[in-house]
This record gives structure tokens, sequence and C-alpha cells, in this order.
């Protein structure tokens, strides 16, 4: 396994859209062993293959904490095939917007299908947490972040905060 470099808002790369996987091959199972292990440094919850530069549609989550016994899902080509009128509420945070965090509603529960570690199709229902993190994660298989979900004044305020950040790291 190797550790990958997360790329942050505004890359542009962040705005691509994730190309679906063909098959599942032991290069792609190297991959998401990559992800799974670049976000739990991160440390983070999820992580989207676009996220470390590769437009492809694979997404890893654990939401574990760190003195739980690590319980990672893998998702191959998600597809969201139900989602429930209900809505909820989360503060959401991204490992490609770092240390900016607000609050993002969504269906509080869905379903997806969706390719398995192995290559075998899934298809489970979610909520709490797993259901936000999915679709947060999803999101970022279309282009879209977090902060898209926001006001365009609440965006534009995290942007410059990203920038600003980037640019005193640049000096250094």
């Amino acid at each position: 396994m190797a550790l990958r470099t997360i790329i942050t808002a505004p890359d542009p790369r962040l705005k691509v859209i994730s190309e679906p996987v063909q098959t599942v091959t032991d290069d792609l199972r190297r991959l998401m062993d990559d992800m799974l292990e670049t976000m739990y440094k991160a440390p983070g919850i999820g992580l989207a293959a676009v996220q470390i530069g590769v437009p492809k549609r694979i997404i890893v989550i654990d939401l574990a904490r760190e003195d739980e016994t690590k319980g990672p899902h893998y998702f191959i080509n998600p597809v969201i095939t139900w989602a429930s009128p209900e809505r909820a509420e989360y503060e959401e945070g991204c490992l490609s917007v770092p240390d900016l965090y607000d609050m993002v509603e969504r269906p509080a529960r869905i379903r997806a299908r969706f390719l398995d570690y192995h290559g075998a199709e899934q298809e489970q229902e979610f909520g709490g947490l797993m259901a936000t993190c999915l679709q947060h994660e999803m999101d970022h298989l279309e282009g879209v972040l977090f902060i898209d979900h926001l006001s365009k004044l609440k965006r534009d305020m995290m942007v410059r905060k990203l920038l600003k950040v980037r640019k005193a790291s640049e000096r250094v």
C-alpha cells in the first residue's frame, strides 16, 4: 500500500466527472487499498478516487473511530436507486476542503447499488452518517464538493480561506 496525495480545492481536477470502472482488477484493488491508507492517515471517514487524481467511480468509507476495529466499505460505480423523502442535516467536512465545515442537508436514508471490493454487485440501504457520507463521496464523482451545496456567499468565503492558507504554505 502507498499513501497518495489528496487534492485540495479549488483545484480544477476536483470538478472532473469520474468515469465508470469496467472491470475490478488486482490493480484496482491496490488503488482502493492505497485510498484507504491515505484516508486513515489524513484522517478522514471517506475518500473518492478523484480526490487523489484518479477520475474513476470508486469510493472508500470507514466510519470506525480510532479506537474501534476498522470496518472499511468499498463502492465501485455506486448509483442511488432510492432516496427517502425525509431529510437529515449533518455538519460536513472534506479532506479536499481541509479544516472547513458547514451544515448540509441530504436525504436521511438511501439505497445504493454498487460493486464491492471483489467486483460482486451489491444493493444496500443506508441511513445516518453512512447515508450522508456515501452521498457526499458520490458528489465527488460528479465534480461536486460539499461547499457547492452552500450559499454562494459561504462558498466564496471558504474558497478565499483555502486560497489564503495555500498561499501562506507556499511561502514557507
